[in-house]
Formats: C-alpha cells, structure tokens, sequence
C-alpha cells in the first residue's frame, strides 16, 4: 500500500538535560565533575544513608534563572523540591529529588532558524533536579556495576511544548540552546559525556487535526545529529502504523544509531506513577529581588544581540556574524582582537578564514588558540598599509605567529625579506624583465588581448617574490604597455 506521509504532520516536544558547571552537587558538597574513579565522589547525602540532611547549592539555583532570563520564562519566587519515587539500581535513595509543582522557570521561548522560516519554540518549563548515578554492564562479566559519582549532580531540565514540526526544527533548538548554555557558561553541552542529553517525545497526526497523537518517547539520544535522525525515524513508523490501522501504544523507546531503528524498552509511565510529595528535608527557597537583579546584571551578551551588534554598529554581513558568533570562544575572540584593531571587516575575515583552518587542521579549540590577538592586529595592519599582501601575510607570516606567538609581525616579515617595495625604480626593474620574457604576449595585447595583464601581474609577482606592491604593479605595467 503507498503512503502518502506528505498528509501527517508530526509533533514533537523535546525534554534536554543539561548538566550544570558547579564545583559540587546539587544537595552536598560533594565534586561534581566528569570522571574520576568510580565511587570517589560520594558521601553519606550522596547515597541517602539514614540521618544525612541535604543542604540546596545556591550556585545551582542562579545557573536554572540564568538560562531561564535567557529565555525570557517567569521566574517562580517561591519554589521548592519534591520526592520523584521509582526504582533504579543507580539512584541510590530510592527516589529523585525534582521540582514537579513549582518550577524555577515557565513559559518562555527559543528563536530558531532553519531554511523554512525562523520562528519561536514555546517552552513549557524549566527546573532543577538532581541526576542518577551510572550502571556499568561490562565492567565485571555477568553482573551490573554501579558508579554513583553522577547521582547528585546538578542537572536542570528544559521541556518544550509539543511545539516543533520536523527533525530539522529540533536539530536548530538544541543547536541554539546549546550556544545559549555555553554562552552562560553554565553547561559545556558536551552530549557525548552525557552533559547535556535529550529525550524527543514524537507524534503524529493528519494535517488539519487539532487533538494529538498518542505520543512515543525516545531516549539515549547522545548528539544533536541523532536526535534529527531518530525523530525521522520514529516519525516514519508512525505514520506507517497509522496508515495500516494498526495501535499506536505510548511507551519508551530507544534508539540504535548504527540500524537506523528504535525499539521499545517499556511501556510509559504517568506522573502519577512515580507518587510525588514535597521533600521534608529541603526548606522552601525564595528567589528575591536582589538575588535575581543580581542575576540579570551579570548576564554577558547573548550570540542573538552580539550579532545584530556586529551587524549594526560594525557594518559586517549577516553571514560573517552568524559564523563568528556560532562559538563562544570565538566570539569572544573577536572581541578581543576589535580591542586592537578598527578594521573589523578584515578581523572577520582572518579568524573566519586562515585562523579557522589552522584550528581545524591541528584538532585545536578557539581556547587553546596560540595567537595574540594584538598580533594579529598588527598583520592585519600591514597589509591595509600594502606592506604585506594578503596571501604572503596568511601563508608565510601568520605560521610563524602561530609557532612563535611572542614574535611581532612586522619583525618576522622583515626578518624573511617580505616587506611590499614601493619603489618604483626596483618594481619598473621587474616589470622590464617580465615583459622581455614574453615579447610575443606583449605583442598580443598591444594588439587588444587586454586580459593578458593578469599574466604580467602573475610574472612580476613571482620575480619579486611577492615584494612588489599589486596596486603600483598595475599602474606601471598599464603604463609600460600602453606607451
């Protein structure tokens, strides 16, 4: 039977956990971070032995708000944590504790854009829970090792309304929610290590019907390429479910990248299963006046403003904006290397270009990056000056800096005999000898082939080894031609 999968529309929420950059835990002052040997980052709070009392981590609490004022949600002031019961091996109390009734964050929105239209994602949520710990199931042949090093991190969690319509529009969320956490500086986003993960909750429906699906959730989605893939996936068999007639049962399911399938892992579950009630160890906490202007003083500059600034008041396209604001580091690169120079065209330019290729040819970050920014002002400088061209500046000095960051840039240039001439003597010299060594091309042009003057450019370029200055190459040679 065809199908005609044109006539579905899907639907789909996404629920990301982004796990939060504090020192310490959620509810302890135990370490937070990724790795270690397993079991070394626990404490009696962390494994929920009798009588240990959690104490809530404040910074954990400004990280949620920070991102929720990014994403222009209500911030709840009078907030408190729930018990989430369900049995896990990894979660060693028996329960989670979440927020369920009062989330620190609601309502809000993520701009995204893809080749269809740039739009709004609506947000149901945002709120701060705590993570489980990690069941190793090869680490000892034939049983399940537990690591509880993670169970107690900090995570929040930012649900969408089932507001997206394609694997392309989740693939532009998470991709601008991600910028949006590394910008904060509250989350790497590294999905790989299980910073930042993503569960997709997919339907489907016939165009033009207003009541939702029964809906499938699919989790273990370790990248942002995955998420679209498994979406597309998931989304293809339930159309084809629906076309046969066949039931379309709720349940959880998981994807297999390298098959290209999802299967079923349970059916599942309600809120009502997991049997919240408030957590009577953990206070009530409100969010003040001063703790939240507090909050949104120290905000940085977002990737959305920092663009339609450089678009703005810097004069530079849409495109080389968008590029230099895709990455935090270098973003902040370029504001850096603005503090040097006013050319701002051409420092887009160089890190869009001869820096990018460097870093992607060494495996480097924009962090890691060697460079000077003031000395990559001052090679910017000397080729607007016409002492160095381009070319010669990005494939002969640009290396050294690199290799030797301490060196300036008009002392390495002179140091390799580069510097531009400017005489007109030394460059009338060159061009008599490129033109004697092609009597039968002058004759050409002085016959009306004129666009053989790239060619005597190209010839006197190559017998002054790049010194002779392009523009006055040009003016003399259409002078010694043309006379």
């Amino acid at each position: 039977m065809a199908i005609n999968y044109d006539a579905y529309e899907i639907v789909i929420g996404l629920e990301v956990h982004a796990q939060l950059l504090t020192q310490t835990k959620l509810f302890c002052g135990d370490p937070a971070a990724f790795g270690g040997e397993p079991n070394t980052h626990v404490s009696p709070i962390t494994l929920g032995l009798p009588g240990s009392l959690p104490k809530l981590n404040r910074k954990a609490v400004e990280y949620a708000i920070r991102i929720g004022l990014a994403c222009h949600c209500e911030i709840e002031r009078n907030n408190f944590f729930a018990r989430k019961n369900y049995f896990y091996p990894d979660l060693p109390k028996g329960y989670q504790t979440s927020q369920h009734t009062t989330p620190v964050c609601k309502g809000g929105w993520v701009r995204i854009r893809t080749n269809a239209a740039e739009r709004d994602i609506q947000l149901n949520r945002i709120h701060l829970e705590e993570d489980a710990g990690k069941s190793l199931h090869d680490a000892i042949p034939g049983a399940t090792a537990l690591d509880f090093n993670r169970a107690g991190v900090p995570l929040i969690e930012i649900v969408t309304e089932p507001d997206l319509r394609s694997g392309d529009e989740a693939y532009a969320y998470l991709t601008e929610l991600r910028k949006m956490l590394r910008y904060l500086e509250i989350c790497d986003g590294n999905m790989e290590e299980g910073s930042m993960r993503c569960d997709a909750n997919v339907s489907v429906r016939l165009k033009g019907e207003t009541q939702l699906g029964t809906k499938v959730e699919v989790k273990n989605l370790n990248s942002i390429r995955n998420v679209r893939r498994a979406i597309e996936i998931e989304a293809r068999r339930l159309i084809e479910l629906l076309a046969a007639g066949e039931p379309i049962i709720q349940q959880t399911r998981s994807f297999d990248a390298a098959e290209g399938t999802t299967f079923a892992l349970r059916t599942k579950e309600e809120a009502n299963d997991y049997r919240y009630f408030t957590d009577p160890d953990l206070p009530p906490f409100q969010v003040t006046d001063a703790f939240l202007e507090s909050i949104k003083a120290s905000l940085p500059a977002l990737p959305e403003q920092l663009i339609q600034r450089y678009i703005q008041e810097l004069q530079l396209t849409e495109y080389d904006a968008r590029n230099l604001c895709d990455d935090r580091d270098s973003a902040a690169w370029f504001e850096q290397l603005i503090g040097h120079t006013a050319s701002y065209k051409a420092a887009a330019n160089w890190l869009l270009g001869p820096v990018r290729s460097n870093l992607n040819e060494k495996g480097l970050e924009w962090k890691d990056l060697p460079l000077r920014p003031e000395a990559l002002a001052g090679l910017i400088r000397l080729v607007e000056e016409g002492k160095l061209s381009f070319s010669i500046a990005a494939e002969r000095v640009f290396p050294v800096l690199m290799n030797e960051p301490q060196r300036d840039p008009l002392e390495v240039a002179t140091a390799l005999n580069l510097i531009q001439s400017s005489d007109t003597s030394e460059i009338t010299g060159w061009i008599e000898q490129a033109l004697a060594g092609m009597p039968d091309k002058v004759k050409e042009y002085k016959k009306g082939k004129k666009g053989l003057i790239g060619l005597f450019v190209g010839e006197v370029k190559k017998l002054s080894k790049g010194k002779a200055d392009p523009k006055l190459t040009n003016q003399l040679l259409l002078e010694k031609l043309e006379n």
